[in-house]
Formats: C-alpha cells, sequence, structure tokens
C-alpha cells in the first residue's frame, strides 16, 4: 500500500511539475565556442523550441572545451527540472573512447531526448592546393606524405573524426594541427597556413558555394541535393569505398528529469523540427532534420549506444586519447 501510494505521489508531482513547466527561460548548453556549425544548429533550434514551449526564452549557453565533456558534464551535473539541456553531436559518442577520465556516464548520466539532424561533411583543402579533383590529391597525397597538415576543431571534434577516419581509410598518417574550434581551423586553411580540413557543410558550404576553397567530396554515400553542393562527388564514388560519416545532433537533459517534462521536450522538438523555417535553414547548410525513429527516446538512445560501439574501436585502434 505504502509503494502504491509513493508511486501515485511521484506521479502527481511530475503532471503538477509538467503542467507548470517551463515558468521561466530554458538554458541550452552548447559544448563548443560560439561560431561553431553546432552553435548555430542550437540557436536555430532554440527559436522555434520556444514557440513550443509556452514562448519562453531558450538561452544558448556555450560551455567549450575537452571535446564537449565540459558541457555535458555542466548539463549532468544540473538541477534535473529540465530548466539545462544539452545540445551535442557526435563526440557526444566518441568521447567515453577518447577520454580516459570523463567526468560523466554517457549512457547513465542523462534523459534522451530526440535526435535533431544529420549532417553531412566534406573534405576540403586550401585554394592553393595543387589538386584540382580527389583522384590528383590522392596522388598529391602519396607524393607529400610526411608533410601533409590536417587542420581540426580540436580533440572529439567533428572534424577530428572524420579526419581520423580519412587517414585510417588512406593508410596514411598526417599531422593533425588542433585548434580551439572550427572558426580558427577554417581561417588558416583559408590562409593556406594548413592543407585539409574534413568538417561538416554547416561550417564548408559556404567557403565552398563561393569558391574560397578546394573540395573534394562529401562523406554521404549518396551526393547531396543541396543547392551549391549538388555536383560534389562522394568520397565512395572516388574510390574510398563504404566511407560514410554524417555528424549527428541530440537533445538531452540531466538524468532524473520528470517524465512529463521529457515528454513535453520531446513534442516540442517534434513540433520544432516541422517547422519549415527551420527545416530551410538546415537544409541551406546541407543538414536533414530528422524524421525517422530515432526521435523517439528510446531509439535516441539506443541510437547513441550502437554509435559508441561503432566509434570506440576506430579510435583506441589509433591511439588517439586524451587524460
Amino acid at each position: 500500500m505504502q509503494k502504491f501510494v509513493l508511486a501515485a505521489a511521484a506521479t502527481l508531482f511530475s503532471s503538477l511539475a509538467a503542467a507548470a513547466y517551463p515558468d521561466k527561460p530554458v538554458t541550452l548548453v552548447v559544448p563548443f565556442a560560439a561560431g561553431g556549425p553546432t552553435d548555430k544548429v542550437a540557436r536555430d533550434l532554440a527559436e522555434v523550441l520556444r514557440k513550443n514551449l509556452h514562448n519562453q526564452t531558450v538561452i544558448i549557453e556555450n560551455v567549450g572545451g575537452a571535446g564537449g565533456t565540459l558541457g555535458a558534464a555542466r548539463v549532468a551535473k544540473a538541477a534535473p527540472d529540465g530548466y539545462t539541456l544539452l545540445l551535442h553531436h557526435a563526440g557526444f559518442s566518441t568521447a567515453p573512447a577518447l577520454y580516459r577520465n570523463m567526468p560523466y556516464k554517457t549512457l547513465d548520466d542523462f534523459e534522451y531526448l530526440g535526435m535533431v539532424n544529420d549532417v553531412p561533411m566534406t573534405l576540403i583543402g586550401r585554394p592553393t592546393l595543387p589538386a584540382a579533383n580527389f583522384a590528383e590529391l590522392r596522388k598529391w597525397i602519396d607524393a607529400n606524405k610526411g608533410k601533409i597538415n590536417l587542420a581540426n576543431a580540436g580533440l572529439g571534434a567533428a572534424s577530428h573524426l572524420c579526419g581520423l577516419l580519412f587517414q585510417q581509410a588512406l593508410g596514411v598518417d598526417m599531422t593533425t594541427v588542433p585548434y580551439k574550434g572550427t572558426a580558427p581551423a577554417m581561417t588558416d586553411l583559408l590562409g593556406g597556413q594548413v592543407d585539409l580540413m574534413c568538417d561538416q557543410t554547416t561550417n564548408t558550404s559556404t567557403q565552398i558555394e563561393g569558391g574560397k576553397v578546394r573540395a573534394y567530396g562529401v562523406t554521404t554515400l549518396k551526393p547531396l541535393t543541396t543547392p551549391g553542393l549538388a555536383k560534389l562527388p562522394t568520397l565512395d564514388s572516388q574510390g574510398l569505398k563504404g566511407f560514410n560519416v554524417t555528424i549527428w545532433h541530440g537533445l538531452y537533459a540531466p538524468k532524473g528529469t520528470p517524465k512529463a517534462i521529457t515528454e513535453q521536450l520531446n513534442a516540442a522538438l517534434r513540433a520544432a523540427l516541422k517547422d519549415p523555417e527551420f527545416i530551410k535553414r538546415e537544409e541551406a547548410m546541407g543538414a536533414v532534420v530528422i524524421t525517422d525513429a530515432r526521435l523517439g527516446q528510446a531509439e535516441h538512445k539506443k541510437f547513441v549506444e550502437a554509435e559508441i560501439n561503432k566509434w570506440g574501436p576506430a579510435i583506441k585502434a589509433a591511439g588517439q586519447y586524451a587524460d
């Protein structure tokens, strides 16, 4: 009888909390610097989430550092009341292999709210690189082994992960140059200080369409339909068979957030992802808004667990870790 009363009380508390939620601004933590592709997705999402959360303000808080683990830890330790959320990309699933001392448990310390998008990636080079296409690039790489610089936005960043798999696919080691964010990495690539970078279309499409970088291919198995990128061939079709890397984004809350609130957030997310303006903005960056089962909380978590199992062996084989 006592257990029944406690369960009923818990259900009532959850329902009352959800009925009042949200009655103040919601903070959406982005575990990377402002101005990067994940920050862009977060700011676009915040606007449409607001419309579906009683018009409460959704504040972006950038907590960069340690490949996104600092921002994720900030949310894991936050009060489980639905007022502190996390938007993270595929680095959420690679951190367990990259970092020996994690400040949280990826599968245990969060409530999974649903996926947001899939973002293809592109292989690009400095504008002065003497290779007009991927076939020429492979010859240039073979002729310059040990001299090639590959930029990324930091350990665990999307560009780091894509670059890691690119090197493994070619069987070539390059000098990786980590930056504190995507923006400075792109600046040095445009200036010719580094040779190559593999990064999200959310960050590279403008540079590619403007002809400011060399573009060698997309990392999906099928060509993109995004205007300006539709003519860019896949790396798979150019000899890197099976090369398929997309960087997804997902939404999370601290573990223990009442079920009624997580369900409300999931419903708000589903509504946000149907917003025509949001879809238009995502498609303009080459991102694909999620419409499949990964919108569900349970399926979202299953997907992340599968991604952990996928990336772990590749990262460990490369021997790239952080303390």
